[in-house]
């Protein structure tokens, strides 16, 4: 949450004068002795500054792992033409670390080349490492192999957790160090893990943290961020020791809000943000806006919430931003724009890039389907166990379980009654290949029917996010949890299939026995079709007509899911994930066949909003 505080100026105070950061971005300045400093004066709000210059931090946040890395600088360009200064990023540990001691920071997740990319631009760097990030990210970025050992106290000074977080800040910092301020590089502040105030288990931690980064070589400008109320909390001591000579950075300027399936769109308006961001360049207050472009939750990076109900956070992580999801321009980039010009006095800002332009792909029919139980051999070996397995605790990757996805369980039932478990987050039930209803984290109980000879129960699990903030982390183990009892008897020996839905199995899937797509198909199956795209391939988005619940697969590439729930109607599909000539899309739908699969040029939400269905005029769509 943003670091809120009561503004100190008082109405009569004489207004800033114009600024000039011409020479204040990251190539230009060469002789650098103090970085981000704090001065006061009298008569006015304590201050920025950098090399002694007068400096608002005027950041937006963009999240690398959310943004195709072709599109990375178009949009970091759109940040600097608007007149921010600075962008902000989270680290996903759970991304970068999937396996113990595997680290991956290659192609979309080379941040290295991120923040050079900014600096590039002319933009300075604020790194927001974790380890926890919230950021609406599955267990708030962590990773679920966390969660295999019972005893681990996550955001603790707990052993296991802080042996985790040596190893992966060992691989970490080293990347990062060198791209600091005082090494010539851009990064000009580092957050100390993320609104501790509100979770506050264990005193010991922030202190912890702070050594750890230090002791790598972070230093410079070192901050924490929480809301009003807890940011006592959550601080390091020594870290604030006068706030009334401080001055404000608002960590999170809230422009938007983050959907959820199931939920209403969620839409700010611009008058109400031009408000508060005029205040804030009145009284000389720095800020970071959350979020500039959200980008696009790809595969099932989503986290969830967990107050009333467990809710996935959708696929589009648009958050109402500055830029659309697809890196569209809004009327919130034009008015931030207006308004950093007018305190930037004669310093022109640099020119709008050129919209980034979205097509209609012509039509085409998916052509066939296999039924689930026909694509099981070619899964992973299953695992068998003579009670069910939580999918973090899969004997499968290395000993590190399975993080996202779904698990499907089979067993042996010789007779009907009152089945029971424990299933996080939905799971379907079929007897054979008969549905019998649903289970969710609520629900838990179903029927099944009287037959007259043993038969194959299957209970299908998906992991639909892993909540993100609050205590509930702790205990975020998805699949079956517990035994499963028909008619108050455990039943026993599982048969478990893992199907994480990775590129190397659609490779092996290519080779399976498709059915061609006519009549009736049952589900839950998979659907193949192919988009056929030009020598240039460009973004666009995915409507999916009458289909009910899965997700999409281009060339192998997990696009995100889709839900008839809403309020999510379109997925978006980056131009640079096709190629040219034909590109292979294929659905895991677990309920129902839709009509058809639509390309459009046009984001659409249900519920208010101007990008809404409510509120614009579609173009003729492209069918697959």
């Amino acid at each position: 949450p943003a670091a809120g505080k009561r503004l100190r100026a008082e109405a009569s105070d004489p207004p800033l004068p114009p600024f000039d950061w011409s020479h204040l971005t990251p190539r230009e300045l060469q002789n650098r002795s103090w970085g981000i400093q704090t001065e006061e004066r009298a008569g006015r709000n304590p201050y920025f500054t950098l090399e002694g210059r007068e400096f608002l931090i005027l950041g937006g946040s963009i999240h690398y792992f959310r943004v195709p890395r072709a599109s990375w600088r178009d949009r970091l360009l759109k940040l600097r033409a608007c007149g921010f200064n600075t962008v902000t990023t989270y680290v996903p540990w759970n991304l970068h670390e999937p396996e113990r001691g595997t680290f991956d920071f290659s192609g979309n997740l080379d941040l290295e080349a991120f923040i050079l990319l900014a600096e590039e631009v002319g933009l300075w760097v604020i790194l927001r490492p974790g380890p926890y990030i919230c950021g609406e990210m599955d267990l708030g970025g962590l990773p679920s192999w966390l969660l295999q050992d019972p005893t681990s106290q996550l955001r603790t000074t707990n052993h296991s957790f802080v042996n985790a977080v040596n190893k992966y800040f060992d691989h970490l910092i080293p990347r990062v160090a060198p791209l600091q301020y005082r090494r010539g590089g851009p990064i000009i502040a580092v957050q100390v893990e993320n609104e501790y105030g509100f979770f506050y288990k264990d005193k010991a931690y922030m202190p912890y943290l702070l050594q750890a980064l230090q002791q790598r070589g972070i230093g410079g400008l070192l901050l924490t961020a929480d809301n009003s109320e807890e940011v006592t909390r959550g601080h390091i001591k020594g870290g604030r020791k006068s706030d009334l000579h401080k001055p404000i950075l608002i960590m999170e300027f809230w422009v938007g809000w983050f959907d959820t399936w199931g939920a209403e769109h969620r839409v700010m308006g611009v008058s109400e943000v031009e408000r508060s961001v005029s205040e804030f360049i009145r009284f000389g207050i720095s800020f970071n806006v959350y979020m500039f472009h959200g980008g696009t939750n790809f595969g099932f990076m989503n986290g969830a919430t967990s107050f009333e109900k467990h809710r996935g956070v959708t696929t589009s992580y648009d958050y109402d931003g500055v830029l659309t999801e697809a890196g569209d321009y809004t009327a919130k980039y034009f008015m931030f724009r207006s308004l950093f010009e007018s305190i930037l006095g004669t310093q022109p800002l640099p020119p709008v890039p050129s919209p980034t332009p979205t097509v209609v792909y012509p039509s085409l029919k998916l052509s066939h389907y296999l039924p689930l139980w026909e694509a099981l051999p070619y899964l992973q070996r299953p695992v068998t166990s003579n009670v069910p397995i939580n999918m973090e605790n899969l004997p499968i990757n290395n000993g590190n379980g399975q993080s996202f996805g779904f698990v499907l369980y089979e067993m042996t039932v010789c007779s009907g009654g009152r089945l029971r478990a424990n299933a996080q987050d939905e799971a379907q039930v079929f007897l054979n290949e008969t549905s019998l209803g649903i289970l969710t984290d609520v629900h838990r109980d179903i029927d099944i029917p009287p037959i007259m000879e043993c038969q194959l129960l299957r209970i299908l699990v998906e992991n639909q996010g892993r909540v993100n903030f609050s205590w509930k982390i702790q205990n975020q183990r998805k699949g079956l949890i517990g035994p499963v009892t028909l008619d108050k008897i455990a039943l026993d020996w599982f048969t478990i299939y893992s199907l994480e839905l990775k590129m190397r199995f659609f490779k092996k899937l290519r080779s399976a026995p498709w059915r061609p797509l006519g009549g009736p198909s049952s589900s839950p199956a998979f659907y193949r079709g192919t988009l056929t795209a030009g020598s240039s391939p460009q973004d666009t988005f995915l409507q999916l007509f009458g289909w009910n619940h899965g997700c999409v697969f281009i060339n192998g590439r997990n696009l995100g899911r889709y839900w008839n729930i809403g309020p999510q109607e379109a997925l978006y599909l980056p131009g640079s994930w096709l190629q040219p000539g034909a590109n292979e899309i294929v659905l895991f739908e677990k309920e129902k066949r839709g009509s058809g699969v639509f390309s459009t040029d046009v984001r659409r939400w249900a519920g208010p909003g101007p990008n809404s269905l409510l509120h614009c005029l579609s173009p003729s769509p492209g069918t697959l």
